[in-house]
């Protein structure tokens, strides 16, 4: 019997079906499929072929195991359907995993209905529901239940559910050391009947704050655990369709350290852990607030370590900050509890005084500060003195802010430099003109090389001899439209101070070294004349000194044994672990050296046996008093004995008098320059005063 005819005949006995039929292809969401006695297709719907891929006539007569049951589930489907009409064993409904006409699997829901219809012929209904979706959501449901697990693992966090009550319902803890008490003592109690109280009420206030506001609020507390004090921050969520409450708790101890570090190290000093500038300040301004209230004094005392540098310089920095680690326990030692000691920064601190009845109470405590700083401090095996200079600004007699007051005892500490340094001094109105007119230089100066306001004057050197003019000393001169002529003694400490002298000294040594050559080449005797330059301490720190000296006397086409630097004291003593080096350098391209303003140092003689000096220039301060004062006479007698003993030429500055001149004649100096014969002149009269005494 060919095919068709089966069909037919086999869809004539099920006719009865056919409402029911009606009903299932109505419905395209679930597969229907009906198989006779032999598991033969008697039913397809729509629903089927879009589960399975088949269509109705495809299906149709095909039997159910050869048709959608993978290959290892089909003996156990005929033994069911078997079963089924021979012992009336129903196939209960399950999950089961089918196969599409593709070859794909399918996971379906599957049901099973046994009907006889009116010839008394069994046949059996399947209805399938695609479970796909089904499955995939609930392995996305899954997969996001192990990911949370793991993350709840992860984090560090503790977790707890509460009701709106406080009342802890559930929680979790990877890392129960973090946890104040057991569970056990927790589930089912109030957090607020756990925790200490102070904590206790922190959680009820801001519980209470999240419930009203309908927000998430956070706050920090601490805990002391058996570990240590541990630092924590709550965040709390309150979840109202649950009527819960959700509270996060991390700990944060380790950045409760951080932002401790960092805030000490925005206020504290790192090496003296003295309170820094900003805190001082701050500090102060609360001071001048309360005093204010109460109608009480406060000082601002502002504190200077003399000699500071020399060591620093002398010794190393290893040392120098060593010696201001003891000084700043020795400020904290002696103030104790009467006040506040805070650092500036390098060896400048500040001393806040609160709550004085006059000016007396706080001089009390600087003499106190003055004593103990004379006491020497231990340092590597060294006694090292180092006193103090202070100034004392009050409040409210010299001002009523914190930096009118700190400005003032900073004046005040200067001039407590000036009388001769270990002592203090009180701020006084006088000394804001000192002041103000050194800001004012300051100001002018930035920009007086760009306005050309500095000249170079020469003053000349002579022969005392053959009685001519042998060399010239170049000096800066400065007129300002604002402030007028501004005297070397006022503006070269500022400019060394600021910085500003490196760029002021090469315009010196290029200025001089043109004029030299223009000078030299207007000689009609072909006199070698020289050219004597101050370098300043702070030009040695220049890494370009050599480099410049070198293209500047290219560029002015001078020999070098023609220029003569004259170096202080100052430069050698603050320039310690490098002068040997440059001074021996400059020497080399056949420089001249000179150790000018001999006799006002302490330690001048070591330095002409230690640096490779050519001249020694004879301080005015001694020429003044030779005439009239018999120890100046007999002093300049032996300088100039020793130096030409030693190979050096002596040159003897500020010669003012006929008597002064023929004394150092008798004597035997070498040169000299001064009033005498010249004061410093520009460079035009120069020229012109150099002709007319070469025509003598």
């Amino acid at each position: 019997m060919k095919i068709d005819k089966v069909v037919n005949a086999l869809t004539h006995q099920f006719v009865t079906n056919d409402p029911l039929h009606q009903l299932f292809d109505a419905v395209n969401a679930i597969s229907v499929q009906g198989y006779d006695e032999q598991r033969r297709v008697i039913y397809w719907n729509k629903g089927s072929e879009y589960l399975y891929g088949y269509s109705a006539q495809e299906a149709s007569g095909q039997k159910l195991e050869d048709l959608i049951i993978p290959p290892p589930m089909q003996d156990a489907v005929v033994s069911a359907h078997t079963n089924w009409l021979n012992n009336d064993e129903e196939i209960p409904a399950a999950e089961l995993i089918l196969q599409r006409k593709n070859g794909a699997q399918v996971c379906v829901f599957s049901s099973h209905v046994m009907f006889i219809n009116q010839y008394n012929i069994k046949q059996m209904y399947c209805i399938d529901i695609d479970l796909t979706d089904v499955k995939k959501a609930q392995g996305q449901a899954v997969f996001k239940e192990k990911m949370l697990e793991t993350i709840f693992e992860a984090i560090p966090d503790l977790f707890f559910l509460m009701q709106e009550d406080g009342t802890i319902v559930d929680y979790h803890a990877s890392n129960e050391n973090n946890l104040y008490v057991n569970p056990d003592e927790f589930i089912g109690k109030r957090m607020f009947a756990v925790l200490p109280d102070e904590i206790a009420i922190k959680f009820q206030v801001n519980i209470a704050l999240a419930l009203k506001q309908k927000v998430m609020v956070s706050f920090e507390y601490e805990l002391k655990l058996p570990k240590g004090t541990v630092y924590f921050e709550a965040r709390i969520n309150h979840v109202p369709q649950y009527e819960q409450v959700m509270v996060i708790v991390r700990d944060i101890t380790e950045q409760h350290k951080s932002d401790e570090l960092i805030r000490h190290q925005a206020y504290f000093d790192s090496l003296t852990s003295l309170p820094n500038r900003f805190l001082a300040l701050d500090k102060l301004s609360e001071i001048l607030k309360s005093a204010n209230e109460h109608k009480v004094n406060a000082a601002v005392c502002f504190l200077d370590l003399d000699d500071f540098k020399k060591i620093n310089d002398s010794l190393g920095h290893e040392v120098g900050d060593k010696l201001l680690i003891e000084a700043a326990a020795r400020l904290q030692g002696t103030i104790s509890d009467s006040g506040m000691v805070g650092r500036l920064g390098g060896d400048e601190f500040i001393v806040l005084l609160p709550n004085l009845t006059c000016a007396k109470s706080a001089l009390a405590i600087i003499d106190k500060l003055l004593k103990n700083f004379r006491e020497p401090f231990k340092i590597e095996g060294r006694e090292l003195m180092v006193t103090l200079s202070a100034g004392i600004a009050m409040y409210p007699e010299n001002g009523s802010s914190a930096s009118d007051l700190l400005r003032n005892a900073d004046t005040a500490m200067y001039q407590a430099k000036a009388f001769g340094r270990n002592t203090y001094s009180f701020f006084a109105k006088q000394m804001n003109v000192v002041i103000q007119r050194r800001l004012a230089i300051e100001e002018q100066m930035s920009s007086a090389l760009e306005r050309n306001e500095f000249e170079l004057f020469y003053q000349p050197q002579f022969d005392v001899k053959n009685k001519h003019i042998i060399g010239a000393e170049a000096l800066l001169r400065w007129h300002n439209p604002v402030l007028g002529n501004v005297t070397p003694d006022e503006f070269i400490p500022i400019a060394e101070n600021t910085g500003l002298i490196v760029p002021i000294g090469k315009f010196v040594i290029s200025q001089a070294l043109h004029f030299l050559n223009e000078w030299q080449g207007s000689c009609k005797h072909e006199q070698k004349y020289t050219m004597a330059v101050n370098l300043s301490p702070r030009q040695f720190r220049d890494e370009e000194l050599l480099r410049f000296i070198q293209n500047s006397l290219i560029d002015a086409d001078v020999n070098p044994e023609s220029l003569e630097f004259e170096i202080t004291e100052g430069v050698l003593m603050s320039c310690h672990t490098n002068v040997v080096d440059i001074l021996t350098e400059i020497t080399a391209l056949g420089i001249n050296l000179s150790l000018d303003d001999f006799g006002t140092g302490y330690s001048s003689l070591s330095y002409l046996r230690e640096y490779p000096f050519n001249v020694l220039k004879i301080d005015r301060s001694f020429i003044d008093g030779i005439v009239l004062n018999k120890e100046d006479f007999n002093l300049v007698r032996a300088i100039i004995a020793m130096s030409h003993s030693l190979g050096l030429t002596v040159v003897a500055e500020g010669v003012e008098t006929k008597e002064q001149h023929t004394l150092l004649k008798q004597l035997g100096c070498d040169f000299m320059q001064g009033f005498y014969f010249s004061k410093p002149i520009p460079a035009k009269q120069f020229l012109d005063f150099s002709m007319n005494f070469d025509k003598k």
